[in-house]
């Protein structure tokens, strides 16, 4: 058997005795970034590794590494007798799941052969965030009960991951409002997704805009902050490094919206300056004035962001995120 999961906590700990056959950690982070429908292309590779090393300091030539790595073994999967993929609801979870039935449906490997769990709750556990939390004797009583992929949870993850990297996000929006029940959790999932394009309020996203009410609450420090946030917003999935980048895109440019004093640097990839959680995380006016939905972050700051295959960038943004009902707004029409 082969086992693939979506963490190295996770897969240290089925190593323990848990499962028999080899780990497979998929190390990607798929919530973050430009996306394609083809990973596998060189030039998209390429382009996302750049992105990567810019935003969250993850050497590009590392990265693609790591990426040939995996796919060869993904390639080699059919040598197994099962494959079991190991997932939860979240969408850093859902859009790893829907990427890797992407890829193996288009390898056309047999649904009788792949199996999966995916969870999102746990008893005894009542803010469920991963997998990631369970101890080794509770991801044992979860061995043994995935269930076959079906053809149908093929073809709906496949159309997902083409959607979620679409250059257009009504394409995912409509997909949404069709049927996907055959993966329970990706709705949410990808639902949550869309709430991190800038709204129709202010231009602020769903991190941004629960960051900065935190921030008026008395919330000051970096770590308080991601704790609070991911747990507000665990649908995410968000990890550090991720939330980092978001913090540094508010505190950087001439008009920041957030200000970070005593700041040195953001942490990044193996590496997390002494000083930085210790820094204070305030308000500017400006911010206060976008939180508060008097001035729009996107006409004062603009944008360069990518949400999936959309990248938005300016000080103009052809879509907004309806918040109150949950829809996407183009100009002045909705989808």
């Amino acid at each position: 058997m082969l086992h693939i999961v979506n963490g190295d906590s996770v897969g240290d700990r089925l190593r323990q005795g848990v499962v028999q056959g080899g780990i497979l950690v998929w190390r990607e982070i798929y919530s973050e970034g430009p996306v394609f429908a083809d990973m596998t292309d060189s030039a998209n590779r390429s382009m996302r590794a750049r992105y990567l090393e810019k935003a969250m300091g993850i050497p590009s030539a590392e990265y693609i590494r790591t990426c040939e790595a995996q796919e060869r073994v993904l390639d080699e999967c059919h040598k197994h007798e099962e494959v079991v993929l190991w997932f939860e609801h979240d969408l850093f979870d859902q859009a790893m799941l829907c990427y890797l039935l992407h890829l193996l449906a288009k390898r056309s490997f047999p649904a009788a052969k792949l199996s999966m769990l995916c969870i999102g709750e746990y008893p005894g556990i009542p803010l469920f965030r991963g997998l990631g939390q369970l101890s080794v004797e509770q991801l044992r009583t979860l061995a043994g009960k995935q269930k076959p992929v079906t053809q149908e949870q093929l073809l709906v993850g496949s159309a997902l991951w083409e959607a979620y990297a679409s250059d257009d996000p009504r394409t995912l929006y409509r997909l949404l409002r069709s049927d996907t029940s055959a993966l329970p959790f990706a709705r949410d999932a990808f639902l949550t997704h869309l709430s991190r394009l800038p709204s129709t309020h202010n231009g602020l996203g769903i991190v941004e805009q629960t960051t900065m009410e935190l921030i008026a609450g008395g919330v000051h420090l970096p770590f308080e902050l991601f704790d609070q946030v991911g747990g507000k917003l665990h649908g995410l999935g968000m990890g550090d490094l991720q939330y980092w980048h978001c913090l540094a895109q508010l505190t950087q440019g001439p008009k920041p919206l957030l200000q970070a004093e005593g700041l040195q640097a953001f942490p990044s990839y193996k590496g997390s300056p002494a000083s930085f959680g210790e820094c204070k995380i305030t308000l500017t006016d400006l911010g206060n004035h976008v939180r508060l939905g008097n001035a729009d972050r996107i006409s004062e700051v603009g944008v360069d962001e990518w949400y999936g295959g959309v990248h938005l960038h300016g000080n103009h943004t052809p879509w907004r995120w309806d918040s109150d009902r949950m829809q996407i707004s183009m100009a002045s029409t909705e989808v």
